[in-house]
């Protein structure tokens, strides 16, 4: 019972945040540059970086409200992200870099900063993964309300 009801909770975890990222996204970034950046007060952060921190949250929130049948595009993006995060974060990591900061050599990372890009892949797999629990919860509610009306008859 509990297991069943893990992926629905951590779903409704992630939405909330997802939601918190779009709506403030500063305090998002800027605890990731005290936790990813030697020296954050050295940052100078594009305005495009809360643009694209925005878009981060939208995608992640769309994707598991939608599911991933009606989010294609959505499901597509994290799922590549995910697996390139995951597989090879460096590259990853410096054109992020290049993009959200004006000063990006400038920079020196924390050595955790590759792990932690490993493992924002893996939690935007889990996301494609738990955008899967709501396709099953709308094939089930289907299923439920067909089940309440009964056979079609012509």
């Amino acid at each position: 019972m509990v297991r069943s009801r893990l992926p629905a909770l951590v779903r409704s975890a992630m939405i909330a945040f997802g939601v918190f990222e779009v709506l403030k996204p500063r305090p998002v970034i800027a605890a990731c540059e005290r936790i990813g950046i030697e020296n954050p007060g050295d940052a100078r952060l594009r305005t495009r970086a809360v643009e694209l921190a925005r878009l981060e949250g939208l995608l992640v929130v769309w994707l598991l409200v939608r599911g991933r049948r009606r989010a294609r595009l959505s499901s597509t993006i994290l799922l590549v992200g995910g697996v390139v995060a995951a597989l090879a974060p460096r590259p990853l990591i410096r054109l992020s870099q290049s993009f959200a900061y004006e000063n990006p050599t400038d920079l020196r990372l924390e050595p955790w900063v590759v792990p932690a890009a490993r493992a924002l892949g893996v939690l935007y797999l889990a996301v494609v993964f738990l955008a899967g629990t709501a396709d099953a919860e709308d094939g089930e509610a289907g299923l439920d309300a067909s089940a309440e009306t009964g056979p079609v008859t012509r």
